[in-house]
This record gives structure tokens, sequence and C-alpha cells, in this order.
């Protein structure tokens, strides 16, 4: 299944929450939607997924509008909001049993579909306890199990990690992952370290607009060709000015010497170069290298730059 979101508008009054973005999901891809508080995620998945109608724009399943028979398109879909849509004085078999009725699955094929899904996201020993008397994590697969019941093609998740504990993080990211090997995934979330983790691509929105749309590979290389360059030397002479004679060199763009001693990072456009001019000149003045590496940018980086920048 593949979807196209083209031109996408959605207005309240004379404010753009979601401001003319178009993007696609690929089948079979893991898609990180990411941005800061209000910028437009949460609205676009709601649109997504027939949750509400854009002020413009369309989301086209197969080269179609889904919003020409939006309860056919839902049936595609599996959809865990932030805030998951749960009934905590329901037991979890008869809530997941409510939920497949809901989605309309065949009623002879519901008590074996629902042991199917409660295995898989692991809730075997909790089936037979309301949703209340679990903790934050079961309550998060039990969200799972509900969006997974009617055996969606496209999952929308939603902060689906958001409050758990780190062991809870790391056993809902590998559920994710292995969803990912079945269908098409739409993830927001906060959490940069599960988006490296998880996705096979990045889309970064701020303000309502679409500002990188890449790999999270790619993403880093395109942010690190203006690169920063680490080093440590020790001069052999007390008055040797070490950091005036680093700011001459040609592909230094510019030089901060850290609270350590004889440490500089070096902002360049050319690492390679700058690296051997800095072997060269220590050469001339007979200073040990002692250290030198390049920095990687890393996701909070690039991420704090792209929604930061006017």
């Amino acid at each position: 299944m593949e979807i196209a979101i083209e031109n996408l508008v959605k207005r309240y009054g004379n404010q753009a929450a979601v401001d003319h973005i178009s993007f696609q999901l690929k089948p079979g891809e893991i898609l990180g939607f990411l941005g800061p508080n209000g910028a437009g995620k949460t609205t676009t998945m709601r649109i997504v997924s027939c949750f509400m109608a854009p002020s413009s724009g369309d989301v086209l399943l197969n080269g179609k509008s889904v919003f020409d028979n939006p309860t056919s398109f839902r049936k595609k879909i599996g959809y865990l909001p932030e805030n998951n849509p749960l009934y905590y004085d329901m037991f979890v078999i008869d809530f997941l049993t409510y939920i497949a009725q809901l989605q309309q699955v065949e009623k002879s094929k519901i008590p074996a579909r629902v042991n199917e899904v409660i295995s898989y996201v692991g809730l075997s020993n909790e089936k037979h306890k309301r949703i209340g008397e679990l903790s934050k994590g079961y309550k998060q697969r039990v969200g799972l199990a509900q969006a997974l019941i009617h055996e969606p093609e496209l999952l929308i998740l939603d902060e689906p990690t958001s409050g758990l504990d780190p062991n809870q993080i790391i056993e809902i990211r590998e559920l994710i992952r292995n969803l990912g090997k079945q269908k098409t995934i739409l993830l927001s979330t906060h959490i940069l370290q599960e988006v490296e983790a998880l996705c096979d691509r990045i889309i970064i929105i701020n303000k309502g607009k679409i500002v990188t749309d890449s790999t999270p590979a790619q993403l880093q290389q395109n942010i690190s060709s203006n690169g920063s360059l680490q080093v440590y030397i020790e001069p052999t002479k007390t008055n040797d000015n070490v950091l005036k004679q680093l700011m001459t060199l040609k592909y230094c763009n510019s030089v901060v010497q850290q609270e350590q001693e004889n440490h500089f990072e070096f902002s360049t456009s050319n690492s390679y170069l700058l690296k051997k001019e800095v072997f060269d000149l220590c050469k001339i003045n007979n200073w040990y290298l002692l250290e030198m590496h390049e920095v990687e940018a890393r996701l909070e980086d690039i991420f704090r730059k792209l929604t930061t920048e006017n």
C-alpha cells in the first residue's frame, strides 16, 4: 500500500497548523515523523487517519483520495494515539474482543485473532487482568494490540513509548521493529534515539512545514558537510601561541579553545585538508599532536539546528 500526502493544509482561523506539506509513505517503511511541540505532527496524523478533515490538500491511497471512502481506508489503518484509548474497567481479553468486533473482524475468527495478538505483544500473562491494574508498559502493549487486531497495512503510532521506563522502551521498540518487517509505519516521537534505532527515513516538521525529508545517514552527512574537528596539541615552548596559529589555517572556519588546556575544536568545510594543515603546522613547530578526531553530528544537534533556524 502506497500513501501520498499532497499539499496538506489545516487551518485554525488564521493560523496554519499544517502548511502545504507533501510526502509519501512507502510499503514496508518505518517513517520517523519529528518536530517540536506544536509543529503539526499530531494534526497531520489525525488527517492521515481520517479522524480529521484537512482545510485543503489530499491523502491518496494508490492514487485515489481516502476522503472519497474514509470508512474503507480506516479498515487498513491501525492507530495508537498519544493518549492511549483504553477502557480501564475492562479485562484485556474482553477489551480486545470488543475492538475486534468494532473493526468488523469475522466473528468466527475473533477468539483466535485475539489470542494471536495477545501472544505477539507479550500479554499472555496479563490477559485476564483489568486494564486499569496494568503497568504503563503493559497498557501500551494493549494499545498496540488494539491497533493490530484487524491486521492493518498501515500503523500510525504517536509517542508509543512516552512515559515508559528504559526496559519497557526497549521492549516496545523491538515490537515496532518486528512490525516494520510486515507493515508501513508512521512513527511520531520525541525520543531521538528511538528514531535512530528504528526508522528508515526521517521527516522533521517545524511550524507546520517540512524542513527535511531524508534517511538518518543522509541527514547526518548533509549536516556534517560543515564538520567539526577536535585536536589536542602539546606545544614544546610555553610562549607558543597555539590558538593564534591555528586560526590562520586556510580550512579553519573557526576554532575554539576548550576548557581543557591545549584542546581545540574547529569548524571546517573540509576536515580532510584541515587535518593535513594541522599536522604540517605541528611538524613545523615541533608540537606534539596527541589527538585528532572528527566529531559526528548527533541527531539532537541536527534536530535543534533545523527547528530553531528561521
